[in-house]
This record gives structure tokens, sequence and C-alpha cells, in this order.
């Protein structure tokens, strides 16, 4: 079976149900995403219905969709034993899963569906969708992110802001985090939430969030809402590299949004506003860039780090196929010398040293490329 997964509102049901109609063969779509109204027994259901069209289709068999499946509790069993009676009597139902947050719904994989299954990763939208889709230039998917169902609304900041508050943050932490997960101080993963939003970007101490959160418990409470926030599509925690030394889990996370509506929803501040702004508009360019390797990163095509030692840093390290990327983002024109990019060369070797704006590579040319990019050999390219 296939399982579709990704966060809240990138189109994934959308997608399924166009590639639906282009099948050509009987397709049924259902969603369990109405909390408490669900059961296993309306996994049975939906399937038995599947089932009957497939049996009358002969040879051609159809194709189940089953949308938001983790908000029933012990999904997996059921789909388990009506997947493996399927394939006892050869019948030929394709099934597609559909999910808003990737470990979320791979808990449930994990458990009884091990070899049964392939994984779709769908990520926030690129700058590259976002410009084919909506004409959108690069300045603009800077301040308003990859959501698509918000791009309409850019000309009014203000309802936008809202759109994104209401709809997309909230509608995301209360029914895929705190509805799926034991969150024991959900105002605490809200607020960390905010904090990581307004501080993305930056480097932030266990200790210092402490101090900023009330009622904020201890750091190994810190670090696991941070991870659920980061399964589900929203801030992540960026570790700090450490050549081939494991990484300790307490040592200060970067915060990172996955999408940058999320960073700037809360201000509602115009395009205009932002680009005259030098530190805020540096900020949002850093971000942007960091968001676009973030969700090459959640889904496993590499791995995202940021680097410091002293008062010599590193904004992005980037790691895959067994190569080395340092990634250093600068919005203004006169670009300073870089101890820490070189300070990281000389200890780490890196692959390639690449430099994100100022007289290095344009921010539009770098959004425009897959995260990948930068760790794959261009000899073989």
């Amino acid at each position: 079976m296939q399982v579709l997964a990704g966060p809240r509102q990138i189109g994934k049901t959308t997608l399924i149900r166009q590639v639906g109609k282009t099948l050509g063969i009987p397709f049924r779509y259902a969603s369990a995403d109405e909390p408490g109204l669900r059961g296993m027994g309306w996994i049975a259901q939906q399937w038995e219905a599947a089932r009957l069209v497939a049996y009358e289709s002969d040879e051609r068999g159809a194709v189940l969709a089953l949308d938001e499946i983790q908000k029933i509790d012990g999904w997996s069993e059921t789909v388990k034993r009506l997947w493996d009676e399927d394939s006892m009597t050869g019948l030929a139902l394709k099934v597609v899963i559909l999910g808003s947050a990737p470990l979320l719904v791979r808990h449930g994989l994990s458990e009884s569906l091990a070899g049964r299954f392939e994984i779709l990763h769908l990520r926030h939208w690129s700058y590259l969708e976002m410009r084919e889709a909506f004409g959108w230039d690069v300045g603009r998917y800077i301040v308003y992110g990859g959501y698509p169902g918000a791009a309409g609304l850019v000309d009014e900041p203000e309802r936008w802001s809202r759109y994104v508050l209401d709809s997309l943050i909230e509608t995301t932490i209360s029914r895929d985090v705190l509805l799926m997960t034991r969150v024991d101080k959900p105002a605490l993963l809200r607020r960390l939430f905010e904090m990581g939003c307004r501080y993305s970007g930056q480097i932030l101490s266990y200790t210092k969030m402490l101090g900023q959160l009330q009622d904020a418990g201890n750091t190994t409470t810190l670090a696991h809402y941070l991870e659920l926030l980061g399964d589900a599509g929203m801030v992540m925690g960026i570790q700090k590299y450490a050549g081939d030394a494991a990484r300790r889990r307490g040592s200060s996370p970067k915060f990172q949004v996955m999408n940058n509506a999320l960073f700037t929803a809360e201000s509602a501040k115009p395009l205009e506003e932002a680009r005259i702004d030098p530190e805020y508009w540096g900020r949002l360019v850093e971000s942007a860039v960091g968001a676009h390797l973030a969700n090459a990163a959640a889904t496993g095509s590499c791995e995202l780090f940021y680097w410091r030692e002293g008062d010599r840093e590193v904004d992005f390290v980037l790691r895959g196929a067994g190569r080395l990327a340092a990634i250093e983002v600068k919005s203004g024109r006169v670009i300073q010398s870089l101890p820490g990019m070189e300070t990281f060369r000389s200890t780490f070797s890196p692959d390639a040293c690449v430099l994100v704006g100022g007289d290095g590579i344009a921010i539009e040319d770098f959004l425009s490329r897959p995260a990948e990019t930068w760790v794959r050999d261009q000899r073989k390219a």
C-alpha cells in the first residue's frame, strides 16, 4: 500500500482526488478527520465498500484512499487484517493512506504493517512550486512562505495572517499534535511553538528557554515537545554538527520554522515593509533558506545541522550521500570575511562551501534547486 505523508494543508487530499480521476479504474475516497466519530468499524465498512467495487471490476480492481486514518486508535491492526485477507484471495484492491504528520502515521505503520507499505513524502511547497502555480517572485515567497491555500490572501496581509494563525497553525496544533500524542502541558507546547517562530534562525539554549517560559518543566520535556512540533511540519530544532561524534540531545538547538508563513504570520508585515527593514529582512532570508533545507531533511534525503565554536559559526551544515556541505547566508551586498566558514573548512574539510546571497549564489537560484544538490557529487550529476 502507498502512504502519502506530509504536513497539513499542502494539498495531499487535492492531489489524491485529482489522481483518482485520471486512473481509469474505480476510486473511493474517505476521511477519518472527525475526532470521536470514527472507529475501526468505520475502516472495515469503507474497505468492504471498496472490495465490492473491486470484485465488480474484474481484473482492473479498484483504489481505496483513507485520509487522516492515524486519528483512529488501533487503525494499523485493522488495516493489516484486511490487507492480508485481500492478499490471500488475490483481490486487486489498491490502498492509499494519507496523514498529516509523517511520524504520527509511521507510529502505526511500524507496529503492524512492516513490509506492506511504501511512504511517499510530500513537503511544504517550494519556491518553484509557488512560482509556477501562483506567479510569485522570490520576495513574496520569502515573506509569505509556501501554503497554497493562503496564496490568494497575500494582498490582504491581516486577513492572510488570521487565516494562517486560525486555519493552519491552530488546527495543526490541536488536531495533529495534541489530539494524537500525550502532552501533559499543552500551554507550554503552544508557547514553545510561538518562541520557535519568533526565534527562527537563532540558537537558543534550553536554559534560556526555561528562563523565558513559565512552568517549563525540564529540558527533556522541551526537547520532546520540539520533536513533536518538528514531526508535525511546524518548527524543528536543528542540532549542532559534531563531525563523527554522537550528537547530544541536550545541545542548544537552532530554531527553524518549516514554512516561512509560520515566522511572519504573527506580525502580518507586508512585503514592502519587510524589504526596507534590513535586520528583519535578513532574518527572513536566512529562515527561508533554512526552511528549504529543513524540508529536505524531514524526508530523510539528507541531514541538517548548524555549527558554532565560540564566536565562529556556520549557518547550516548539510550531510548526505557521504558528502558534507557548509552553507552561509548573507542578505546584504557587502560581505566581510567569513571566519566561521574558514574554521569549519579547516576542521572538517567539507565537499562544498556555499555562500547564499551577497556575491555568492543568488537567493532565488538557491531556492530554485533541490537542497540535495549541495551534497551531490557534481561530477556524476
